[in-house]
């Protein structure tokens, strides 16, 4: 027990039977260990417990009245996918627990069994979460980013396969996503010990961002009294992130892209260039391909920002985030709107389900105003769907209830397929459909370049140039 008590510490767990015996049995062998232990009497009961309090990992019979415990394994998986599942039964087949394991159980035990076989699956699982949660907790504190979804892990994973690289990356993503979070954490990552350099490319007009970017000298215009460094310059040796890329006018377009082709800028009112050198992250919020088959936005500098893509999936897509990120905000709400509270603020079941099913058109950013205005209201009380605000939560679509879980595998396939399917169109498009060329600029041989073609269906004379 000393071995499970280390791994077991202040785990969540709830036990699930609708025999108070066995509850009762399960709750005093695992209290010992120093994990937190709740207990509910029913599938349904379980859920509703689920909605409100979090927990590290559920064992449950299988055989119940009303849903049985694979019918909670399923639940489960589809709201709370980092979970883990250990499902018990006095009737174990083989086939059963095949089923149970290709739902995603964490394993699968028959009646009867004996204390230290329970509490051995119990600190497997353990290890298993408390190394899902460190490595949490290392990639994202510093970050700011909540991850607990496959799909956002996923984009996690590749923020760590670029950072040590100095390739430029665009990242897309709706509103509110947390595109420049993700950049931070690029940056952070790269190991750059110049700074993170921010321009909302959205917020200034062309003339006002070429002084911003390229800076100028004293009496350059009206109103220029001295000489301003500007942020191409000041990112020298370090990050400079270009968000909402896309409103951009072709003209300064232009201008962005020799300063990547060519590593100088030339400030307003100077006569000579100067050097620059920086790591180029850019973010959109609009499918920048269609805008440039569309002419709005020109095909080389797209080429040049897009080395590597990241896409942030919209909240409503990684449901797993919407609850950790929801009590995240709870916590800073109150610490900022009720000062001097010494309450702890819980979001009730009730309005946990309204969370989950609301659509979030404005993502996270939308989820944080919406937490403070329920702290606000709340008045210290405990949060209630009402608190909220949400416009038209009981309008959330079926499609958005039911969204089936997908895997960290699966959800790291999907954004590397992505990944090479843009890698390749890059380079395509540089070396105009010449795969030799190609091949030779990114260190593939021919075969590989049309092996990969061939896989995600990319046509070489869609590249071609006259």
């Amino acid at each position: 027990m000393c071995a499970a008590a280390d791994i077991l510490t202040n785990l969540r767990i709830l036990v699930v039977d609708d025999e108070p015996d066995l509850r009762l049995g399960l709750t005093r062998l695992l209290t010992p260990t120093g994990a937190v232990i709740a207990s509910a009497a029913s599938a349904e009961e379980a859920l509703a417990q689920l909605a409100s309090s979090p927990v590290d990992l559920v064992i449950s019979d299988i055989r119940m009245p009303g849903r049985s415990g694979v019918d909670l394994l399923r639940d489960i998986k589809a709201t709370h996918p980092a979970v883990e599942v250990i499902l018990v039964t006095g009737f174990g087949t083989i086939e059963l627990a095949v089923e149970c394991l290709h739902a995603g159980a964490a394993n699968f035990l028959t009646k009867p069994f004996d204390n230290d076989e329970i509490l051995q699956t119990v600190a497997m699982s353990g290890r298993r979460i408390l190394a899902a949660r460190t490595a949490v907790q290392e990639d994202t504190s510093e970050e700011g980013i909540i991850a607990v979804d496959p799909g956002m892990l996923a984009v996690l994973e590749l923020v760590r396969q670029v950072a040590a690289t100095h390739v430029p990356v665009l990242i897309n993503g709706e509103s509110g996503t947390g595109k420049e979070l993700v950049a931070r954490a690029i940056h952070r990552r790269s190991g750059f010990a110049k700074p993170f350099v921010a321009v909302n490319c959205a917020a200034l007009p062309d003339t006002l961002l070429e002084s911003e970017l390229f800076g100028f000298r004293r009496g350059a215009f009206t109103g220029a009294d001295r000489n301003y460094e500007g942020m191409l310059r000041r990112a020298h040796g370090g990050t400079l992130f270009l968000d909402e890329i896309a409103s951009m006018s072709p003209v300064f377009q232009s201008k962005l892209l020799r300063v990547l082709q060519e590593k100088i800028i030339r400030p307003l009112g100077s006569g000579s260039d100067e050097a620059t050198d920086f790591r180029l992250i850019a973010a959109c919020n609009r499918d920048l391909r269609k805008m440039v088959e569309a002419g709005q936005f020109r095909e080389d500098l797209y080429y040049r920002l897009g080395v590597f893509h990241v896409t942030i999936p919209p909240l409503r897509e990684r449901p797993a985030d919407i609850l950790p990120l929801a009590r995240h905000f709870v916590r800073r709400a109150a610490q900022l709107c009720l000062p001097g509270s010494t309450s702890i603020l819980a979001i009730t079941a009730d309005a946990a389900t309204a969370l989950r099913q609301y659509s979030w058109p404005g993502n996270v950013r939308e989820l944080e105003n919406a937490t403070q205005r329920a702290v606000i209201l709340g008045r210290g009380a405990d949060l209630l769907p009402h608190h909220f605000f949400l416009h038209g939560a009981s309008a959330a679509t079926a499609t958005q209830r039911h969204t089936p879980a997908i895997t960290y595998e699966e959800a790291k396939q999907r954004l590397l397929a992505d990944f090479q399917r843009q890698f390749l169109e890059n380079i395509l498009g540089r070396t105009g459909g010449n795969i030799s060329h190609a091949a030779e600029e990114c260190g593939l041989t021919r075969a590989a370049i049309q092996k990969m073609m061939k896989r995600l269906n990319i046509d070489r004379s869609n590249f071609e140039k006259a």
